[in-house]
């Protein structure tokens, strides 16, 4: 499939599929999560790259929401909440759905993980670092599952901005669930949490069943965008210690440009201090309609190079060596999905050969190569 634009980049492969909120590769098998009702979850057969195919997939019921999905050993999670997110059915039960997918041509469901709902969570093999709903909260919190049994998940940490325990008598000093956890990831005993128009925080977890604040951020406002991933990367920039930050392109506080990639300095982790950022270079500072600009980079960082799901921008190579500077080294930008109005890159990752895939939240999923 030819693209519009690229730039150091190959197109190796493209499996047309509906569209999604998350892709992951594992044993050459990848597994995306579709970003709405019926679609659910598809496996695909990536061994030969050029010629992906289908092995299975799974629905979901009207109102449901099943659009992240992670897989380590041989077992899938996928994430279950209300759709269209927001809607007010207070029958509705989410959480996590665990699949055995030592066969991925058959998965096999072997549990759930019950609560209001889940959006985004990072998994290990052993925990998951969720972002559930639970009763007596407001909004999503801080939550961490041990999944040593898939059988038997068991919540065994949990941490909430004070102010979401409305059960405990907490009065938030926002408007409704604007502060609440959307991302958490995990670098040795850290959590580094997006936490929507709460800005980001950093949890101290070397005890998991008890989070410790130990520094947070909220420039929502003055920014207007909500921050979507806070990612650390794993080796010094210069002598320094630095995260990414992604503000996602929704939602904003008012009418404003697109939202861009930020780079913040934590080698003092305490006092965190946002230094840098990179805007696509066809941004003029123009106001536009949401879903332009950023959503989210690749979440296992290999070198400096950070490959860049940019909404309607397509794939954007970021190259941040010099942390001070970021520079991009490569694009691709699909071709507009066929019955869609642009392109909508959601969600980027790697397999073991260095491939990159790239999923649209309209429809198509793009197997790249770096060149």
């Amino acid at each position: 499939m030819n693209s519009r634009h690229s730039n150091g980049i190959k197109v190796v492969g493209y499996f047309d599929c509906y569209g999604g909120g998350q892709v992951v590769v594992r044993e050459r098998i990848a597994y995306v999560g579709h970003i709405a009702p019926p679609h659910g979850t598809s496996i695909i057969d990536v061994s030969d790259p050029s010629k992906p195919r289908e092995l299975a997939k799974i629905a979901v019921p009207e109102g449901t929401l099943s659009h992240k999905v992670r897989v380590e050993n041989g077992v899938m999670l996928v994430n279950r909440e209300i759709f269209p997110i927001g809607r007010k059915d207070p029958s509705f039960r989410g959480g996590l759905e665990v699949y055995d997918v030592s066969r991925p041509a058959d998965p096999k469901r072997i549990t759930s993980f019950s609560c209001r709902g889940m959006h985004r969570f990072t998994f290990d093999g052993r925990y998951v670092y969720g972002s559930p709903e639970m009763d007596g909260y407001l909004g999503n919190i801080v939550g961490i599952i041990d999944f040593q049994d898939p059988a038997r998940p068991e919540l065994v940490g949990k941490w909430w901005m004070p102010g979401q325990w409305s059960a405990g008598g907490e009065t938030p000093t926002w408007e409704g669930t604007a502060h609440r956890c959307h991302h958490p990831i995990r670098h040795r005993d850290r959590l580094y949490v997006s936490y929507w128009h709460g800005g980001f925080v950093i949890l101290d977890i070397a005890d998991l069943g008890t989070p410790k604040f130990v520094s947070g951020l909220d420039w929502s406002p003055p920014f207007p965008w909500p921050t979507h991933t806070a990612l650390p990367v794993p080796f010094a920039l210069r002598g320094r210690r630095v995260m990414l930050v992604a503000d996602e392109d929704v939602v904003r506080l008012g009418p404003a440009s697109p939202s861009f990639l930020w780079i913040v300095d934590i080698t003092d982790e305490t006092r965190p201090i946002p230094f840098a950022s990179f805007q696509v270079e066809a941004e003029d500072g123009s106001l536009k309609e949401d879903y332009t600009g950023l959503h989210q980079f690749c979440e296992e960082v290999r070198s400096t190079e950070i490959p860049i799901a940019w909404f309607a921008h397509g794939l954007r190579i970021v190259d941040i060596a010099n942390p001070h500077a970021p520079r991009e080294t490569a694009s691709f930008m699909p071709p507009v999905p066929e019955g869609a109005r642009r392109v909508q890159s959601n969600d980027v990752c790697y397999d073991d050969r260095g491939l990159i895939y790239l999923i649209d939240r309209t429809r198509g999923l793009h197997i790249l190569e770096r060149i």
